[in-house]
């Protein structure tokens, strides 16, 4: 016996997502090996929001915040990946992203579909404090990987420590706990040789992440 309609569509959405797990983001794993995924994007913020919902100065609903961390990104199965220092590929970002909301919402029930609809609008927009925490961890995890896989990218893409700022700005305003875990990161890169032009350290282990790959 076939699924009734509802069922089926959600399953079909729920196949169609498995697309995430192909969108390469520009960084790399810690071992450098290859690029992070979206779907290991995800995952990271996730585990981020979990560990550290707790640490921050204000009131956060986490199950809401993992809604929005799981959602956030999803357009990206239509629209691709935008490297944030890419100033060209930038340039309609946002138009590309909503057209591909609209697309990827409307496989879904409608029901369904304009509830992640909403929460992918709440995430862009910034604005609920789950939606601020969100957005800040979005940036600093793409921070950290950077850092946790030895500067590859920054290197690659000529990427220098001043030009970083305009993605760790918001996690530095969000939260003084995500400020302090900010500075630290770049305490790091700043003694391990990270950047564009350093020679880089041999503090660390095989070459990638606090302690090795």
């Amino acid at each position: 016996m076939a699924a009734e309609p509802r069922l089926a569509r959600i399953l079909d959405f729920l196949l169609l997502t498995d697309r995430f797990k192909t969108i390469e983001r520009r960084g790399y794993i810690a071992d450098g090996s290859r690029r992070e995924t979206d779907a290991e994007h995800t995952w990271h913020m996730g585990l981020f929001a979990l560990l550290l919902h707790k640490e921050l100065g204000f009131e956060v609903d986490l199950g809401h915040v993992l809604t929005l961390v799981l959602v956030h990104d999803l357009v990206e199965i239509h629209a691709g990946d935008t490297y944030a220092y890419d100033e060209a590929g930038c340039v309609g970002q946002a138009e590309r992203e909503i057209a591909a909301a609209e697309r990827l919402f409307a496989e879904l029930p409608p029901d369904l579909g304009a509830s992640l609809h909403a929460w992918w609008r709440e995430f862009e927009a910034g604005e609920t404090p789950e939606a601020r925490f969100a957005k800040a961890i979005d940036r600093l995890q793409g921070f950290a990987q950077n850092y946790n896989s030895g500067g590859l990218a920054w290197r690659e893409n000529g990427i220098a420590r001043e030009r970083t700022y305009q993605r760790t700005e918001l996690p530095m305003a969000v939260d003084p706990a995500l400020r302090s875990i900010v500075e630290e990161l770049y305490r790091r890169a700043d003694r391990e040789g990270l950047w564009p032009g350093d020679d880089p350290s041999t503090d660390r282990k095989g070459g990638f992440g606090p302690g090795g790959a």
